[in-house]
């Protein structure tokens, strides 16, 4: 698995959201990498909720995401992923991660 810094035990997303938090900076300058992270957090909100009855999605739960975000991590590790200087999938779905950990306060105390 690809490890960060400051990972707690177990849970990643301490330290995706402090190694992609700037990417989210450039979301303001680059449409495409806006339409890309949109894309990539609109999959993975499908992925783990279904809608209910009324159509409307649940809440985003902080266990759900980190799992998810370990299963990511530890297909990337398969590849022997890179981090490249640019964008690429994983760039854009790592920064949809932190994206989403932002929006739904998924690290607040």
């Amino acid at each position: 698995m690809i490890a960060f810094p400051d990972e707690a035990a177990g849970c990643p997303l301490t330290g995706i959201v402090a190694s992609y938090t700037p990417r989210l900076a450039a979301l303001a300058a680059e449409p495409g990498f806006v339409a890309a992270v949109d894309q990539h957090a609109a999959e993975i909100r499908e992925r783990l909720f279904a809608q209910g009855p009324e159509l409307m999605p649940r809440p985003l739960r902080r266990a759900e995401l980190t799992d998810y975000a370990l299963g990511f991590l530890d297909a990337l590790a398969e590849v022997g992923w890179d981090q490249p200087v640019g964008y690429d999938y994983a760039i854009d779905r790592l920064t949809a991660i932190c994206w989403l950990v932002h929006q739904n306060g998924l690290l607040d105390a």
